[in-house]
C-alpha cells in the first residue's frame, strides 16, 4: 500500500488531505500500484448546486451570465479533505426542447424533419457512472448547465467563445477566481477544492471539454473528449459545402441552438439565435468569422490539459475528422495526449472495454489531477479496435511506416467499370447524371460490375494481400460539372462479402458492476458488444467538396458548365483493412443523399480517367499489394 504523502514526497509538497508531520489526523486518499483506491463513500457523499458568474453576457440584458454546477463530493471534504474535481458540462441535463423543424435540404422543395423532445428532471442530477466511480476514489464530480440550458442563464450559442466562457468559469470558480452563489443567494466558494479540474463527456458533452482547454484556463488539467467536435464548420460544412451530421439531415447552428434552449424565459434569446440563422450562410457554406468562432485547431496552442481523444470508426454524427484534426494539433502544441479509436458509432467504449476505459481514464485523471506517476504517459499512445473486441497498441497515429499512395483511376472497357492502378492510363473521359435526390449512396453502390448512369466506379482487382487504410485519403479529380449541383462526392467501399461492425451496440446480458451503488443507482450496468452485418460492400469513408471552393473553404467562385477544372479534397480520415480477395473502389457521385443539399436532378458530371487520382495513406506493405 501506499499513500499519496508518498507517492509524492519526492517532487511535490503534501497535497492537500494528506497528513503532515505532527499534525492532526485528516482523511486521506489511498493509493495503491499507481491508483486512487475505492475508500469513501458514496453513500454518505455531500451535495450542493452553484450558480456561477461567466464573463459574458450572451443574452444581452446587461447582466452577466451565470451557468449553474451541480456537485456530489467525498463527505470528508467538510472536515479539511481537499479533492479535484471531474466535471461533466452539458447542454443536456435538463433534456431538449421539441418540434424544432430542420432546414429543408431539397433545394426547390419544402420538406422539413422535427427533432423530437426528451425532457430530464434536473433533481435526478447524476445519471452515469462517473459518481459511482470517482467520488469513492477521492474525487468531487460535477454536472454543468452550459449557457442558456437547465438553470442556467444566457443564450446557447452552438460552439463559440461565449459558450466557452461557461465551461470556463467552472473552473475558474474552482480556482477560486470566479463569484458562486447558493440558491438562497449566499456567496459560496470551493474551499475543498484543490483547483485541479478534470472535463469528460461525450458529444456535446465532449465538445464542451475541447472548448474549455482551447481557451487555456488554468487549472484545468486533463480532459477526456469523446466523439467530439473541434471544429463546427467540420460538423455542418465540408470543403466549402453543405453538409448534415449523419442521421441529421438539415440541422444547423441554429437549429441546435434551439433544441438545447430550455433556460427560463427562453423569448429572451430570439434575437441571439435569429443572428445565427442569418450568418450561418446555408447558401454558400463558406467558412467564415461564424466558423472561426467555432474552432478550437486553430487555439490548440493555448491547450494546458493533457487530452485523451476517443472516437468510433463508424461514427458519421460527428465525423472522424474532427478527432484527427485536434489530435494532430495537440501533437504539433507538445500537449500529453492519447487516442483511442474505435468499431463503433457515436459512443463511448465504457460498456463493451469497461475494464481498460475505467483503468486508462482513471490512470489519466489520477496522474493528471493528483499528480501521481502511474506510467499512463509512458504506456503506448494509441489503442485501436482492428475488429470487434480485438485492439492493438501502437505509438502514434497514423502508425510508423505509413506513406501516401497515388492510386490512378482509369477508364475501363465499354460498359463495365473502371480500375484502380498505381499506373496511371488515359482514356475516353467517363460521365454520369446525378440523381442523387432520389438514389442513396448504398442504392448506387450494388451492381458494381455494372455501368450505371447514376455513379462512376473504379475498382482494384481482388486484393492478394491485405491493404490498411491508415490516414486521411485525398482525391485529385479532373472534372467538369453542368447543372444545378455544386457537389462533387467520393466513396472509398470494401467490395467484398463479410461480417462487419456497423456502428450500433447490442447488449449482452452480462451484468458488471463498477463502482458503489446507491437506492436508484446499483454502480452497475449491462455490458455491450458490436452489432455486425453479413454485406457484399461497405463504405469505408467518403469526401465531398463544393466545386464553387475549389480554391479555398471561404471563397466562392462560379463554375463554367462543362468545364473542366482540377478538384482537390479530403476524404473522412479512417483505419481500415481490406482482406485478400476484396476489392478496393472509389465511387464517384454528386449529390450524396444523406449529407449534401439535394439539388434537382440531371447535373451532368465527367471524369478525365488517368489525370483523376486518390491518394491513399497506406501501413507498410499497401503499396506492393495494389501492383
Amino acid at each position: 500500500m501506499l499513500t499519496l504523502t508518498a507517492a509524492l514526497l519526492a517532487t511535490t509538497a503534501p497535497p492537500a488531505g494528506a497528513t503532515a508531520p505532527g499534525a492532526p489526523a485528516r482523511p486521506q486518499i489511498k493509493v495503491e500500484n499507481g491508483a486512487t483506491q475505492p475508500v469513501f463513500s458514496r453513500a454518505d457523499a455531500v451535495t450542493q448546486t452553484v450558480s456561477i458568474e461567466t464573463t459574458v453576457d450572451s443574452d444581452r440584458d446587461g447582466v452577466r451570465d451565470r451557468v449553474q454546477m451541480r456537485i456530489m463530493r467525498p463527505k470528508e471534504t467538510d472536515s479539511g479533505l481537499k479533492v479535484p474535481t471531474i466535471v461533466e458540462a452539458s447542454p443536456y441535463w435538463a433534456g431538449t426542447h421539441d418540434d424544432v423543424p430542420m432546414h429543408p435540404v431539397d433545394i426547390d422543395g419544402a420538406k422539413t424533419r422535427s427533432l423530437a423532445a426528451v425532457p430530464r428532471n434536473l433533481a435526478e442530477i447524476f445519471p452515469g457512472y462517473l459518481d459511482n466511480y470517482y467520488i469513492p476514489r477521492g474525487y468531487a464530480v460535477a454536472h454543468l448547465d452550459s449557457i442558456g440550458t437547465g438553470g442556467s442563464t444566457g443564450c446557447p450559442t452552438s460552439g463559440d467563445r461565449q459558450e466557452a466562457a461557461g465551461a470556463k468559469a467552472a473552473v475558474d470558480w474552482l480556482n477560486g477566481r470566479a463569484k458562486g452563489w447558493a440558491a438562497d443567494g449566499s456567496e459560496v466558494k470551493a474551499r475543498w477544492s484543490t483547483g485541479n479540474v478534470g472535463m469528460i463527456g461525450q458529444s456535446y458533452n465532449g465538445t464542451l471539454p475541447n472548448m474549455a482547454a482551447a481557451s487555456g484556463v488554468v487549472g484545468l488539467k486533463a480532459i477526456v473528449p469523446v466523439a467530439a467536435i473541434s471544429s463546427w464548420y467540420d460538423y455542418y460544412r465540408a470543403n466549402g459545402g453543405v453538409l448534415a451530421p449523419g442521421g441529421f439531415q438539415g440541422e444547423d447552428l441554429d437549429v441546435l441552438a434551439k433544441v438545447v434552449l430550455t433556460r427560463k424565459n427562453p423569448e429572451v434569446c430570439k434575437q441571439v439565435i435569429d443572428e445565427l440563422t442569418a450568418t450561418q450562410d446555408r447558401e454558400t457554406g463558406d467558412y467564415s468569422k461564424v466558423w472561426a468562432d467555432r474552432d478550437y485547431v486553430g487555439q490548440a496552442r493555448k491547450v494546458r490539459a493533457a487530452v485523451m481523444v476517443v472516437h468510433g470508426l463508424n461514427d458519421w454524427n460527428v465525423k472522424v475528422k474532427n478527432s484527427v484534426q485536434w489530435w494532430n494539433a495537440l501533437k504539433q502544441s507538445g500537449v500529453p495526449r492519447k487516442l483511442w479509436l474505435h468499431q463503433a458509432s457515436h459512443a463511448t467504449p465504457f460498456r463493451w472495454r469497461l475494464e481498460e476505459w475505467l483503468r486508462q481514464t482513471g490512470a489519466w485523471f489520477d496522474r493528471f489531477l493528483y499528480n501521481i506517476d502511474n506510467g499512463v504517459t509512458r504506456e503506448p499512445r494509441v489503442d485501436i479496435e482492428r475488429a470487434p473486441g480485438q485492439w492493438e497498441t501502437a505509438s502514434d497515429w497514423p502508425v510508423p511506416g505509413t506513406r501516401t499512395v497515388p492510386v490512378s483511376l482509369n477508364a475501363g472497357p465499354a460498359g463495365q467499370p473502371g480500375t484502380l492502378s498505381l499506373r496511371p492510363r488515359r482514356g475516353p473521359a467517363q460521365s454520369m447524371i446525378d440523381a442523387g435526390r432520389t438514389r442513396t449512396a448504398e442504392q448506387l453502390l450494388v451492381n458494381e460490375n455494372q455501368a450505371d448512369p447514376n455513379r462512376l466506379a473504379f475498382l482494384t482487382p481482388p486484393l492478394t494481400e491485405p491493404v490498411r487504410l491508415n490516414g486521411i485519403p485525398k482525391a485529385a479529380f479532373r472534372a467538369s460539372l453542368d447543372g444545378r449541383s455544386p457537389y462533387l462526392t467520393a466513396l472509398l467501399v470494401d467490395y467484398g462479402t463479410d461480417t462487419r461492425p456497423t456502428g450500433a451496440r447490442l447488449d449482452t446480458g452480462e451484468r458488471v458492476c463498477f463502482g458503489q451503488g446507491v437506492p436508484g443507482d446499483d454502480g452497475c450496468t449491462t455490458r455491450q458488444a458490436h452489432r455486425v452485418e453479413t454485406a457484399p460492400f461497405k463504405i469505408v469513408t467518403r469526401g465531398w467538396l463544393d466545386a464553387r471552393n475549389r480554391h479555398s473553404p471561404s471563397r466562392t467562385e462560379p463554375i463554367t458548365p462543362g468545364k473542366a477544372y482540377d478538384f482537390r479534397w479530403d476524404f473522412e480520415p479512417t483505419d481500415y483493412v481490406v482482406k485478400p480477395g476484396h476489392r478496393l473502389g472509389v465511387i464517384v457521385l454528386s449529390t450524396d443523399y444523406d449529407y449534401t443539399l439535394r439539388y434537382p436532378a440531371g447535373t451532368k458530371l465527367t471524369l478525365q480517367p488517368g489525370t483523376s487520382k486518390v491518394f491513399l495513406p497506406l501501413a507498410r506493405g499497401g503499396r506492393e499489394a495494389l501492383r
